[in-house]
């Protein structure tokens, strides 16, 4: 007896695995709605969105494969509900930090994305929380995490939907979803220089944190973007104390200019220029001349050839300076300078350059 329940076991769990073998199938192209994602990183942050592609294919959409308006579904909760944004699934939206969404504040997560359109074009974006739901057919507006007005522009034509980001920032985007003649915009944004200061102070206490590259490139970011100068002057102290650069002691000086420190600044800076290195000072001078500094860019430039006055690079960066100014008579004088030092080919050749605008080679 015990053999017969055995084998009839043995039969029994033989029948499950090969049902549940032939259920599951095996992967097969999506069709006529593939399956798509689209990635957009904004200042560090990324908004994923995933979701699927009907086709036009000569059909009626809006007011028709697309009702206006609200409408109930025939299956699942059978509440009014909004438009899935695609096809087959939940379309889903990921935020990996906290955003705002058409203005409104939305945490960093997972979210079923929804849209409304109704005749006049005027339209509405929906978050939901119920992320893992198939289509609108279990929509609970309990779960909405955001709602908003939006405008439905008209577009070119697009059969297959589409998801994209246009009008990009360090700070924001617009996702739009096209399909047909119609566009939907949605505004995101990012706190980009609060999240970039908080994920800095994180990366510090980790591996990059050992290198005085990774405070002396955060107390940059802090300086070029006028944010947290508190915790740039403390970031920017740390590299200094692994490695006294004159690189490290600029950002340091300029730092404490803008936090209208002037005169500390003005001696650091002029203390870390009577040891800069040759590459150091030229480095220093294009950063000037970037912005817009052309006269302080010469200053250093010429003070550069004055300690390195072999150096055909110097000569020629000093020519490309006062080129840059407008200052053609002297542009040309550096620039034979640098070429009776017979330098590389690469500088040779932008000397040349230079000569040949005007006229002299």
């Amino acid at each position: 007896m015990k053999k017969i329940i055995q084998s009839i076991v043995s039969v029994l769990t033989l029948c499950v695995l090969v049902s549940t073998t032939v259920a599951q199938g095996v992967t097969t192209p999506r069709n006529p709605s593939p399956a798509a994602s689209v990635t957009q990183t904004i200042g560090i942050s990324k908004v994923t969105v995933k979701y699927s592609r009907p086709n036009v294919n000569g059909r009626e959409v809006w007011g028709a494969l697309v009702p206006y308006g609200w409408n109930v579904q025939p299956f699942g909760l059978q509440n009014a509900a909004p438009w899935r944004a695609g096809a087959n699934e939940n379309t889903v939206i990921e935020f990996s930090h906290p955003a705002k969404v058409e203005g409104k504040d939305v945490p960093a997560g997972t979210y079923g994305l929804f849209f409304v359109i109704n005749q006049d074009n005027s339209g509405e974006v929906i978050l939901s929380k119920d992320h893992r739901s198939w289509g609108s057919f279990f929509y609970d507006p309990k779960h909405d995490q955001l709602r908003a007005a939006i405008q439905v522009r008209d577009n070119n034509p697009v059969d297959l939907l589409t998801f994209d980001f246009i009008n990009l920032t360090k700070t924001s985007a617009e996702l739009v979803l096209r399909w047909e003649k119609k566009q939907f915009p949605v505004k995101i944004e990012f706190a980009t220089d609060e999240i970039v200061m908080a994920n800095a102070t994180e990366e510090l206490k980790g591996t990059v944190g050992f290198t005085p590259q990774g405070f002396q490139s955060a107390a940059n970011y802090a300086l070029q973007n006028n944010t947290n100068l508190d915790n740039g002057l403390i970031w920017i102290d740390q590299a200094i104390q692994a490695n006294k650069t004159f690189t490290a002691l600029n950002i340091k000086s300029q730092i404490l200019k803008k936090m209208g420190k002037t005169e500390e600044g003005d001696k650091l800076l002029n203390d870390a220029l009577a040891t800069a290195t040759e590459a150091e000072l030229n480095t220093y001078g294009y950063q000037l001349i970037n912005q817009g500094q052309h006269d302080k860019a010469i200053e250093i430039m010429a003070m550069n050839t004055k300690r390195f006055p072999k150096s055909a690079n110097a000569w020629d960066s000093l020519g490309e300076a006062y080129a840059l100014k407008g200052d053609k008579e002297n542009a040309i004088k550096n620039f034979k300078k640098s070429l009776s030092l017979n330098p590389t080919a690469a500088i040779r050749a932008n000397s040349e350059k230079y000569l040949k605008q005007f006229g002299v080679l």
